[in-house]
């Protein structure tokens, strides 16, 4: 298990503490609809920390090209219908393939640990085409703040964010419970809030920059590679 990972629950756990068989219970939700409005119908689509494909196998049924990448063989046998490449994000390099879409979902550029966001920045970067995007989802303003809380998701499971410990260095310890009736699993995981400012900037080292935000909460923002121009301007 990674340093500061940990992962309780029925079935196979991940290096960062997730758990196979509860990633494969959880539903899609309005992630499918964000990414369809942003980017070109048909389009192909690199999807990195992919995990058992909850929102890759609505994305190939919506008609996109998805290629799957996740560094848990145990999370992509259970992707369906897209090529799969098992390996970590910061480390992925297919010497030259680029794709209309490169989407870091999953709260991933929050890495507690800057070099392997850094190196997740990076993966984006190189492997998004000419006039292509990169769609970046980043946690909401109060993550870290509005502790404790809980949602009871319609399909009958409740999702509890227990704590959000400060470990030094920009760095919170973050402890959830995923709470079903017939079983319960928890995680824990190191998580860096990010401004507004300090996100940009990270953006910015990697060579990329923000095109738009597209949600009202700045949860979703679609990046471009920095020389291009933001839509709008």
């Amino acid at each position: 298990m990674r340093e500061g990972y940990e992962g309780t629950g029925p079935g196979a756990i991940t290096p960062d503490g997730c758990a196979v068989e509860l990633y494969s219970r959880m539903p899609v939700m309005d992630e499918p609809d964000i990414i369809s409005a942003a980017v070109p119908a048909g389009a192909h689509i690199l999807e990195l920390g992919s995990g058992v494909g909850r929102v890759t196998h609505a994305l190939v049924e919506r008609g996109f090209t998805v290629t799957a990448v996740d560094e848990s063989a145990e999370m992509l046998e259970r992707v369906r219908g897209a090529r799969t490449i098992c390996s970590p994000i910061e480390a992925l390099d297919l010497g030259g393939e680029t794709f209309d879409v490169v989407m870091l979902a999953s709260f991933l550029v929050h890495s507690g640990d800057v070099e392997v966001r850094r190196g997740m920045l990076r993966t984006c970067a190189r492997h998004v085409t000419e006039g292509g995007c990169v769609l970046i989802q980043r946690e909401g303003a109060d993550y870290h703040t509005n502790v404790p809380r809980e949602r009871v998701d319609p399909s009958g499971f409740t999702v509890r964010i227990l704590s959000a410990d400060p470990q030094g260095d920009g760095v919170h310890s973050v402890h959830v419970e995923y709470v079903f009736p017939d079983a319960v699993w928890t995680q824990t995981f190191r998580s860096r809030p990010l401004t507004d400012q300090q996100f940009e900037e990270a953006l910015a080292e990697a060579g990329l920059r923000v095109d738009r935000y597209l949600t009202e909460d700045r949860v979703w923002v679609r990046v471009v590679p920095a020389g291009e121009v933001p839509q709008g301007e």
